[in-house]
């Protein structure tokens, strides 16, 4: 491949990429402020026009700042790339090392450090700003700073003996380093579900075992009825972080366990969290789960299969603006120039994605009929959607695209039909 094709591929798809999502921002801006003004009929007799305004307005302002950090993020990328960012990283970090194995990890960890504090903006508008204005935002500077501080020392603690792993590989495996590689990364993250509810998820939010004597009975039954063997119920401490409300269950093997919001538990009644739960025990009984985890590795093999291959063809270096090293190994930069850009690749895959998880959500919603009532899900969905401003109109094509979960009225209405 000629040097020229590869940079003017990238240059193409990233302005694709650009040009694609902002179009979609801007539909799903005027869609929503076309319905700002009246509530959809099903959800007239429970959501106020108020309530309804207040989603119009957050969904914009959403939107409107993700078009502002899509950009920003396109021109980070750009100058880390075409522009020579990451060479300029390597060089300077050259010249304070000449041990190749610490260089490569050094400038792993400098460009990790470096997206982190160029994005920190963004973060911090929106947590202090657009999720305050919104009534939601809950956190205080000193927790932001100590989350971020945790969450800086855990990503140390697990990740650089895994860069150094992995690296270690590149250089000692062979040609076929990138199979050891991608089982590796597998291994690690069979490891991070058995430990992240007792190890990890801790550091971060107070768990409580769930006090409500008779929920948690009717919780256990449902979860018997379901074929879940049940490792603990637990409610967290949401309401430190946000307004926001939610359910899940996490683990894999004997550490699973339930957590509910104590903002959800606080919202909704006993029978609307039994079928909120039922839900969410559909994606287990429908073994979406497992068949997640599953495509996830298996994409993960693919792209090590192709990073495999790049990392030994020297116009993938110099097509995006990295002259690779002749005295040392380039490993570390293949990692960075790939990770970066595959998203600018594969972007288009993103309805499929959505159409899937979607088909997902409409199975776990049909199962949770069948377990608990679907009168009383629709009911919590109602609540949730208007407690964490929701749109209720967004724009099809936008929803098609990026939605994970059907659209509100296109939900309910499935959920009426299996009453």
């Amino acid at each position: 491949m000629p040097l020229p094709t590869l940079t003017l591929l990238f240059v193409f798809f990233l302005v694709a990429d650009l040009c694609v999502r902002q179009w979609l921002a801007m539909r799903q801006i005027r869609h929503v402020a076309r319905h700002r003004e009246q509530v959809p009929p099903e959800f007239s007799p429970r959501i106020g026009l108020t309530s309804h305004q207040r989603a119009a307005d957050y969904t914009a302002a959403r939107v409107r700042l993700g078009m502002l950090e899509r950009g920003y993020d396109a021109v980070i990328l750009v100058g880390l790339t075409l522009l020579g960012g990451l060479q300029a990283i390597d060089l300077w970090i050259a010249q304070a090392t000449s041990n190749d194995l610490l260089r490569q990890l050094l400038l792993l960890g400098s460009v990790a450090l470096l997206l982190g504090v160029l994005g920190l903006p963004f973060t911090l508008w929106r947590q202090f700003k657009l999720e305050a204005h919104f009534g939601f935002n809950r956190m205080t500077p000193g927790l932001f700073a100590s989350d971020l501080v945790k969450g800086v020392l855990v990503s140390l603690v697990l990740g650089a003996p895994l860069a150094a792993a992995i690296l270690w590989l590149m250089a000692e495996a062979g040609s076929l380093w990138w199979v050891w590689a991608w089982g590796l990364w597998t291994a690690f993250n069979l490891l991070l579900l058995f430990i992240f509810p007792t190890f990890i998820a801790p550091l971060f939010n107070k768990f409580t075992p769930l006090a409500d004597a008779e929920l948690a009975q009717r919780i256990k039954q449902l979860a018997q009825r379901c074929g879940f063997a049940l490792n603990g119920l637990f409610v967290m401490d949401g309401s430190r972080r946000s307004a926001h409300g939610n359910a899940y269950f996490t683990g894999f093997g004997k550490s699973r366990r339930i957590v509910f919001f104590d903002t959800l538990l606080a919202r909704l009644n006993a029978d609307e969290i039994e079928a909120v739960l039922a839900h969410e025990l559909g994606h287990f009984a429908k073994r979406h789960i497992i068949k997640r985890i599953v495509l996830s590795f298996g994409t993960a093999l693919l792209f090590f299969a192709v990073l495999g291959w790049l990392a030994q063809q020297p116009w993938f270096y110099e097509g995006l603006g990295v002259l690779p090293r002749f005295s040392g190994r380039n490993d570390a930069m293949a990692l960075l120039l790939f990770f970066l850009v595959i998203p600018v690749f594969t972007f288009m895959l993103t309805p499929i994605a959505s159409w899937y998880s979607r088909r997902d959500e409409f199975e776990a919603d049909r199962y949770a009929a069948t377990q608990s009532s679907s009168e009383q899900l629709v009911s919590a969905l109602v609540k949730l959607y208007d407690d964490n401003a929701a749109t209720l109109t967004p724009d099809p094509v936008h929803s098609a695209f990026y939605d994970s979960h059907p659209p509100a009225a296109v939900r309910i209405r499935h959920l009426t039909q299996h009453a």
